[in-house]
C-alpha cells in the first residue's frame, strides 16, 4: 500500500463517521450522545470525539437541555443539535403559474418563505429574476446572507436532463429549453451557490416521503394533479428519474386515441381529460369564468355535487393509468397531491375505484392509497431535504475535503 493511500484511509473513515452523526442529528432534530451511539452503531468514545470535533467546527451545538433517562436510569444526557449558524438551505418551487421560495436551517425548520403568482411558462428570465429577488427577501427576513447558504434545490414542472441540468422539453416549458437554470439563478444571485435542479413532482415525492404521508415508504408513486399531471417514483428508497429525466410524465400517457390534441402535440393524453383546464371548463358554465383550480377543489370539499362528480371522473381516468403503472412497479404506497389532491379529495375516490377494477388483485391488496399531507409545501420541503440531506458535501466542505 502506498503512503498516499495510508494517509487517506483514516480521513475517509473519519469523514464517513461525521456524515453518520450529522445525518442522525438532521433527521432527529436533537439527540444525546447515547442516542447517537445507538442510531449510528458507533462506539461512545468515537461519538464523544466526533462531537467535540463538530462543535469546534461550528456544525453542532451543545444545548442547555437534558433528556430524561426514563426507565433505563442513568445520568440524563445533554442534548445536541445542528447549529443554525452552520448554514441554511434554500428551496425554489416553480409551478406553471406560481413561484414559492423557502429558507430553512439544517434541521429543516423553515425560517422564511414567500409566494408569488407569475407566468413561469411564458418567461424564464422573469421567473428567475423573481426567484432571485424572493431569495434576497427571505435571507433578509432570517438575518442571513448568501454566504450562509449551503446549497439550493429548484423544482420545475418539466423533465430535467440529468447530464446537463437543462430543461428537456420544448413543449412543456418552451421558454426554458436550452437554459441552465442552476447557473442562471446563481448568476442572478451574484454568488457561486450550488443549485440542484429537478422535476417538481420528484421534489414533492421526497417531501411526502420525508415529512408527510409516505414516511417509511421505499417503493412510492406520488402523483401531482394540478395544471398538469406529473408523478414522482421512488424505487428501493431512491428516486427513479429515467435516462432523460422524463420518468413520471403521467399526464402524457395515452388515454383516448381519438381525444383532444394535447400541448405536447399528441392526441388524447391523460392531461386533456384530467388536468385542471378541462375540468374547469366543465364547471365554469355554472360557477362563472373566474373559477380557479383552488376554488374547484374547495367546492368539491364543501360537498358541491357537480365539482365532486368532475373530480371523481378525473380520478377514474388517472386511476386507470395508475393501475397499469402499479402492475409494472408494484409500489407499496401511492400518494395523491397537488392542488386537486390531498387528504379528502374526491379524486381519490375515483382513483381507488379504477385501481380496484384494473390493477392485479395482489397489487390492490398490497398498495396503500392516500392523499398528500403537505399541500403546496411538498415541493419546498422535498427540496430542502435534498439539500440538507447532502451531509457528506457539508461535512467535507467544513473539513477542507472535496468529493
Amino acid at each position: 500500500m502506498s503512503a498516499g493511500r495510508s494517509e487517506n484511509a483514516p480521513l475517509s473513515t473519519r469523514r464517513r463517521n461525521r456524515v453518520q452523526v450529522l445525518d442522525a442529528l438532521r433527521s432527529s432534530g436533537s439527540a444525546s450522545r447515547a442516542d447517537l451511539a445507538r442510531r449510528t452503531g458507533l462506539s461512545r468514545s468515537t461519538i464523544s470525539g466526533l462531537i467535540t470535533e463538530l462543535i469546534g467546527d461550528g456544525l453542532v451545538v451543545d444545548r442547555a437541555e437534558t433528556r430524561d433517562p426514563g426507565a433505563q436510569g442513568g445520568r440524563p444526557g445533554a442534548l445536541l443539535s445542528l447549529d443554525r449558524s452552520a448554514g441554511a438551505a434554500l428551496a425554489i418551487d416553480f409551478g406553471h403559474t406560481h413561484l414559492r421560495v423557502a429558507l430553512a436551517d439544517l434541521s429543516a425548520e423553515i425560517l422564511a418563505e414567500r409566494e408569488l403568482k407569475i407566468d413561469v411558462d411564458g418567461s424564464a428570465s422573469a421567473a428567475l429574476d423573481a426567484a432571485a429577488e424572493l431569495t434576497r427577501e427571505v435571507l433578509e427576513e432570517a438575518e442571513l446572507t448568501v454566504d450562509d447558504l449551503i446549497g439550493a434545490a429548484m423544482g420545475l414542472p418539466g423533465p430535467i436532463d440529468r447530464a446537463t441540468g437543462a430543461v428537456g422539453s420544448s413543449v412543456i416549458l418552451p421558454d426554458w429549453v436550452g437554459l441552465q437554470p442552476a447557473q442562471e439563478f446563481a448568476h442572478r444571485l451574484g454568488a457561486p451557490v450550488g443549485v440542484i435542479v429537478d422535476n417538481d413532482a420528484n421534489l414533492a415525492t421526497l417531501g411526502e416521503a420525508r415529512f408527510g404521508a409516505a414516511i417509511g415508504a421505499t417503493d412510492l408513486v406520488y402523483v401531482k394533479v394540478a395544471s398538469g399531471i406529473g408523478a414522482g417514483i421512488l424505487l428501493g428508497g431512491r428516486l427513479h428519474r429515467g435516462a432523460a429525466g422524463s420518468a413520471g410524465e403521467l399526464g402524457h400517457v395515452l388515454h383516448d386515441a381519438e381525444g383532444d390534441i394535447c400541448r405536447c402535440g399528441n392526441r388524447g393524453c391523460l392531461e386533456t381529460v384530467a388536468g385542471a383546464a378541462p375540468l374547469l371548463r366543465l364547471l365554469r358554465h355554472r360557477h362563472g369564468p373566474e373559477l380557479t383550480t383552488r376554488g374547484m377543489a374547495e367546492l368539491a370539499m364543501s360537498g358541491d355535487v357537480g365539482a365532486r362528480r368532475v373530480l371523481i371522473d378525473a380520478g377514474r381516468a388517472i386511476g386507470r393509468s395508475l393501475a397499469d403503472l402499479s402492475n409494472i412497479l408494484g409500489p407499496d404506497q401511492i400518494v395523491i397531491g397537488g392542488d386537486l389532491g390531498g387528504e379528502g379529495s374526491a379524486l381519490i375516490d375515483g382513483i381507488r375505484e379504477s385501481l380496484g377494477r384494473f390493477a392485479l388483485p395482489a397489487v390492490v391488496g398490497s398498495v396503500e392509497l392516500s392523499g398528500g399531507q403537505l399541500g403546496n409545501r411538498a415541493e419546498l420541503l422535498g427540496g430542502l431535504s435534498l439539500v440538507i440531506g447532502d451531509t457528506e458535501r457539508l461535512s467535507s466542505s467544513r473539513m477542507g475535503v472535496t468529493r
